[in-house]
């Protein structure tokens, strides 16, 4: 074997030694905390509307591609702790974060839950330098209506605490975090030193994420230690999410068959599924789920795009199901913009939860409720308790429980479906999108599918 020269070897011996003891020799090693990660696999993480491959393990690190935008979560929530890791941007201006004390799930219309974030931004991003604009390297703030009291140093824009002096290297090299999050507050070091603190934050329990925001960052040495509880209230705790399992990555169409012959008309446009009601499959035009389910929790976000059909079949929908009639038996039909789609559930169109324009709102299930063969109760329990519908353009959110043969519906946060019982309900099936609207002329002959969907995730339940 050929004697390695003393120049390769003095500098192999040097990199070791880096390696050895992290990203500065200054910075001492808690004995007391455990691993978060376990340098193999991402045991104990979760994915959160992202792709399989977004975070991945390589060389003892977790990685993410950056894309799509979101965030990979823990499996179980913590309260109080501290937290310490080391991270590395692979491009100048890169983009990251840390949230703690994050919801399960996304808020609706977003990539992101509810939490705080601590921001892990390559200093190259700070386009006006010197810490000076809305956001910088070591940040720490409120997303998505999480609550936080500011302190120290705060940002020109007065909604963030910023750190009090920069500490932050420069891409390609690796920088410190040690994060203390105890009763609500909060505590940066970057680099062996306590640069940003803020106080008081809602949640202050819930689930820890790394952050994807477009470019390659990674992440080694993940490490934690849990302090005594302090109770947090109901309120002060997040949102749960276990069970709940991604349906759309973000990214392309995998989990869903697109329809045979569509020619590109169900697709993925920024991060969201695109829909513009003009697929050229000539069979089942709706985008149903690879996988059927029985018994589950559905969470869809979803919005109406524009509403270019004038309507004039549109009524107003009495509470038991009937539509509106005159003195003499006939349909009081009102003109309305519409568009028209709905999630289909157990592989069967009749058994759609609706999303329209029309006064009763969306949530309704118009197969079950317009069949003069279902009982009364089956056909007024279909029928929307409320209207939740926020305006078109705007993100709205169904979560949907089917049960045996009962289905429930919450649009919004309110109970538009608080439970119907649907005879013949198939005991099992997949989901899909609703396909609705066709052409004529060039002009639309029936209220089309301009929608959009994102943030779907399924929890399948026991029966």
């Amino acid at each position: 074997m050929n004697a390695l020269p003393i120049e390769k070897f003095l500098l192999s011996l040097v990199l070791a030694t880096w390696t050895a003891v992290g990203v500065a020799g200054d910075i001492p090693r808690d004995e007391n905390m455990v691993p978060l990660f376990n340098g193999k696999d991402l045991s104990g993480w979760e994915p959160c509307n992202i792709a399989p491959e977004t975070f991945g393990v390589r060389d003892g690190m977790i990685v993410t591609t950056g894309s799509p935008v979101g965030t990979l979560r823990t499996s179980k929530m913590y309260e109080n702790f501290i937290i310490d890791f080391e991270w590395q941007h692979m491009k100048s201006g890169g983009n990251s974060g840390l949230f703690i004390w994050a919801d399960g799930l996304p808020v609706t219309g977003s990539s992101f839950s509810r939490g705080i974030e601590i921001q892990i931004l390559d200093p190259g991003f700070d386009v006006k330098g010197k810490n000076e604009w809305y956001t910088t390297h070591g940040d720490i703030f409120a997303v998505n209506g999480a609550a936080l009291t500011l302190a120290g140093r705060i940002s020109p824009d007065g909604k963030r605490s910023f750190p009090s002096e920069d500490r932050t290297r420069p891409s390609p090299q690796w920088n410190h975090y040690r994060v203390v999050a105890n009763h609500g507050d909060i505590s940066l070091s970057v680099n062996g030193k306590e640069v940003t603190v803020a106080k008081a934050a809602s949640p202050r329990k819930g689930y820890l994420m790394l952050e994807s925001e477009g470019s390659e960052c990674r992440f080694r040495n993940l490490r934690i230690k849990e302090l005594p509880s302090t109770n947090p209230k109901p309120e002060e705790t997040a949102r749960e999410a276990d069970g709940f399992v991604p349906l759309f990555t973000g990214t392309d169409l995998r989990n869903w068959k697109i329809p045979e012959g569509d020619n590109g008309h169900w697709q993925v446009v920024n991060e969201v599924i695109d829909y513009d009601a003009r697929s050229e499959a000539p069979g089942d035009k709706n985008l149903w789920s690879e996988k059927a389910y029985r018994d589950f929790q559905l969470v869809v976000d979803w919005r109406i795009k524009e509403t270019p059909y004038q309507n004039p079949r549109a009524c107003n929908i009495l509470p038991d199901g009937s539509e509106e009639k005159d003195a003499d038996g006939k349909p009081v039909n009102i003109t309305i913009p519409d568009s028209d789609s709905g999630v289909l559930l157990r592989g069967q169109g009749k058994y759609q939860v609706n999303i329209w324009c029309w006064p009763a709102g969306s949530g309704e299930m118009y197969g079950v409720r317009r069949d003069p063969a279902m009982p009364p109760e089956a056909r007024a329990g279909a029928t929307p308790k409320v209207k939740a519908d926020k305006p078109v353009g705007e993100w709205n959110r169904f979560e949907i429980t089917v049960r045996g043969s009962t289905v429930s519906v919450v649009l919004n946060g309110q109970a538009v479906l608080p439970g119907v019982t649907i005879p013949g309900l198939p005991v099992s099936g997949p989901i899909a999108m609703q396909h609705h609207g066709g052409m004529k002329n060039g002009q639309w002959v029936s209220p089309p599918a301009l929608v959009q969907f994102r943030n779907v995730f399924i929890r399948e339940l026991k029966p």
